[in-house]
């Protein structure tokens, strides 16, 4: 230790000494500044020399032993002389026999200043010894969390208790390590045991061995994106899109055929739409079908390479027959798009002639699923092999259909087949529930950074690490609402079909979209941990990214809410005349100077806030403006003589912003009515806290709008703001129970989550 025992007078400086030091090196202002109150305390240069060298700087050797000196000397001290590192260093020179003069002193305090240390910080850097660790709490759920999983269930809940005990039997294991084939041929076990269970008949008929029930089978599916979502999506395509296609858009003898090895996986098979040169626009596939009466026969062709069916999940390896979408042509007439059965394999497991198969190869994920491309070469199947539930052709070649319509007989064929738009929604509110659980588990127990001297922080003690994961929570928790509500409305034949598309087609493109972001921001939260591939999140981000375009792109899907908007805006109001819509003007601008009273936009207490009336108001708000201005955006341009489709195109930025405040809309009801489903106070309470949390972080993001619109002014946007913040940190102890809540096994989950 360089010259401490040797001059006394430099002990009063002892713990500013160190504290410069032991932060860096010392930059050329603070050595002079150090010199010159040295100097002014009297001591001499050489005195201070050793100390003020930034070529020769104190060791670590030096310092740790200056640091030891102190710590050993202030233990002895008083709490009143440890308040300060001047105290401190006065108490530490008197304690060695040095009693420390008034310019000594003033050099000391003038140090502390300039150095702009600060002195709680500076002392707990000096005098605390190893950090010790404190246990961590348990949790005590402050509700029933078993009320709220069986809320969450809902109706299905016997369904998905079983999957859930299927998925922690010890028959799934994850597959990490496996190739390709292996891991191909491991998805396809774990299919054949679901199969064996009975999950893939469950919405088939009775008859071929079915439970009839669509609602147990869309559970099955949602809950199956807890584990290995390969598995998910082959279980999708054997038995929601080969088994669903046969089912709904076939008859009995297609059923009577068919179903029942679909059902047991004894007929594994594809669902053919996606060519390479369309995919959502699914109205201008190429592939033909073309009807031959002297044969008796439908030849299927790839007529370019465009029209190869691309993306086919189950063809590279497994499928041997495929439900094939193409343009149908009979007596040398269109009548647009079908869906037959095409065999494309034998037994022996090789293509059929006629059918060349290619293996799509990696992928960025669900690489346990044989995605291959099809091409057909004037390939010959009976006319029976027409899926005819909405169309048909006689031996002779007349076509016959009870829809009338081309368009409205494509859009019936497709619709039948939305269920898969909901269940893919549903698996991706899963995926993202299985990483909160993993995130916020480990935030619970992950400890970093924290005062010297005192435990380390748990990671959900932090305001910014809340921000980041609660806000999601709430949300998911407000999509897995709007779905499960929507599984109801999808069942339920009295419901208006067209609302119910419209509803899959916008809660699929938001929920998948939310599933990326949650999914990327919880694998952030667990830092390096969160990059291992056995704590699940690569498997996650990288199988459920496709969800994002899968049964749509969905930028396209939200598009379709937009028309879907609009043309129920057009039915009520397109027949109103000008006196009825100025009418209608006329009373949206008096609810307008309602919802804007200055008084109500300047409102920022907590019990308005959080009033679910108010949510509401601006949810609806902003959906009815978009809307509204939307369609007197597209009128307009219809009036000035632009195509329908080319009005909508111009306004499509505005058309997406609409849908998206609609489906939001929607969500912000099913979260406020599942709210008012809760079994008990407690359970209710936590409800309320999380709807508040969706509400206000939503609003939150859409603040820009609302502050142009003249709903909030900057007072309240602020206030929206702290409320997130309150909120986060009210929902804090619930955090690991609303997880469990959950109820994932956990051999579903991660190690850093048990």
């Amino acid at each position: 230790m360089k010259s401490l025992t040797l001059d006394r007078r430099l002990l009063p400086f002892a713990p500013l000494l160190y504290v410069a030091w032991a932060d860096g090196e010392l930059e050329p202002g603070e050595v002079r500044l150090l010199r010159e109150q040295l100097l002014e305390a009297g001591l001499a240069a050489e005195v201070a020399a050793p100390w003020l060298d930034p070529d020769d700087p104190p060791g670590s050797e030096d310092l740790l032993a200056l640091l030891s000196w102190i710590r050993d000397h202030a233990e002895a001290l008083d709490a009143r002389e440890r308040r300060s590192l001047a105290e401190l260093g006065f108490a530490l020179a008197a304690g060695a026999g040095h009693e420390t003069d008034a310019a000594a002193r003033g050099a000391v305090e003038r140090l502390a200043v300039a150095l702009e240390l600060h002195q709680g910080e500076s002392m707990e850097a000096v005098l605390a010894r190893e950090r010790p660790l404190a246990e961590l709490p348990e949790i005590e759920p402050r509700f029933q969390v078993a009320a709220l999983a069986e809320l969450l269930d809902g109706d299905a809940r016997e369904m998905r208790l079983r999957v859930r005990a299927l998925l922690a039997s010890g028959l799934f294991e994850p597959a990490i390590g496996l190739s390709t084939n292996e891991y191909r041929a491991r998805v396809l076990e774990w299919c054949r045991a679901l199969a064996e269970e009975g999950l893939g008949a469950l919405a088939m008929p009775t008859a071929f061995g079915g439970r009839d029930d669509p609602a147990a089978f869309v559970a099955a599916f949602e809950t199956l994106a807890m584990f290995d979502v390969s598995l998910l999506v082959k279980f999708g395509v054997q038995f929601g899109l080969w088994g669903g296609s046969v089912q709904q858009l076939g008859t009995e003898k297609h059923h009577q055929r068919w179903l029942e090895d679909i059902g047991t996986l004894d007929l594994p098979g594809c669902f053919a739409m996606t060519e390479t040169g369309h995919g959502s626009n699914v109205d201008d596939i190429e592939t033909v079908g073309v009807y031959d009466p002297d044969a008796g026969e439908f030849e299927i062709h790839t007529p370019s390479a465009r029209a190869r069916k691309d993306y086919i999940g189950n063809a590279a390896r497994d499928g041997r027959m495929a439900t094939v979408f193409a343009q149908l042509e009979t007596l040398g007439e269109r009548h647009g798009v079908h869906a037959f059965v095409v065999p494309i394999r034998g037994d022996d497991g090789e293509p059929l002639p006629g059918v060349a198969i290619e293996d799509c190869g990696e992928k960025l994920g669900l690489n346990g699923i044989d995605n291959g491309r099809l091409v057909f070469d004037r390939v010959r199947i009976p006319r029976d092999h027409l899926l005819d539930r909405f169309a048909s052709v006689d031996a002779d070649g007349t076509y016959r259909s009870s829809i009338a319509s081309p368009a409205k007989r494509f859009f019936t064929m497709l619709g039948t087949l939305v269920g898969g738009r909901i269940a893919i929604g549903g698996a991706a509110v899963t995926a993202a529930e299985v990483a909160l659980a993993i995130a916020v588990r480990y935030g619970a127990r992950r400890r970093q950074f924290g005062p010297p001297g005192a435990p380390e922080r748990v990671l959900l003690d932090y305001p910014v690490h809340r921000r980041r994961l609660l806000p999601r929570l709430a949300t998911t928790y407000a999509f897995g609402f709007a779905l499960h509500d929507l599984q109801r409305r999808y069942v339920d034949e009295s419901v208006d079909r067209r609302r119910v598309e419209a509803s899959a087609a916008g809660l699929k493109a938001l929920a998948t979209w939310h599933a990326t972001d949650v999914i990327q921001e919880c694998r952030e939260a667990c830092g390096g941990q969160g990059y291992l591939a056995e704590n699940r999140f690569a498997a996650l981000k990288a199988d459920t990214d496709v969800f994002t375009t899968f049964e749509g792109d969905n930028t396209v899907l939200l598009q379709l809410v937009a028309k879907d908007l609009l043309t129920g805006f057009r039915r009520e109001f397109g027949d109103m005349g000008a006196w009825g819509l100025a009418r209608f003007l006329v009373d949206r601008a008096r609810a307008a100077v309602v919802e804007r009273n200055p008084v109500a936009i300047r409102r920022t207490d907590e019990e308005h806030l959080r009033d679910p009336a108010f949510q509401r108001d601006l949810f609806d708000a902003r959906r009815d403006d978009l809307l509204f201005s939307l369609a007197r955006r597209v009128k307009a341009r219809v009036d000035r003589g632009m195509n329908g489709f080319d009005a909508l195109v111009a306004c499509q930025e505005h058309a997406l912003a609409a849908a998206r405040a609609h489906i939001l809309a929607e969500v912000f009801e099913a979260m406020h009515s599942g709210e008012g489903d809760a079994p008990g106070s407690s359970v209710a309470e936590a409800l309320e806290r999380l709807r508040s949390l969706f509400a206000l972080s939503t609003l939150e993001r859409e603040r820009a709008w609302y502050l142009e619109h003249g709903y909030l002014d900057a007072r309240k946007t602020k206030a929206i703001r702290d409320q997130v913040d309150d909120l986060c940190e009210e929902l804090r102890p619930d955090a690991v129970p609303l997880v469990d809540a959950f109820e994932i096994p956990e051999t579903c989950l991660a190690p850093i989550a048990l």
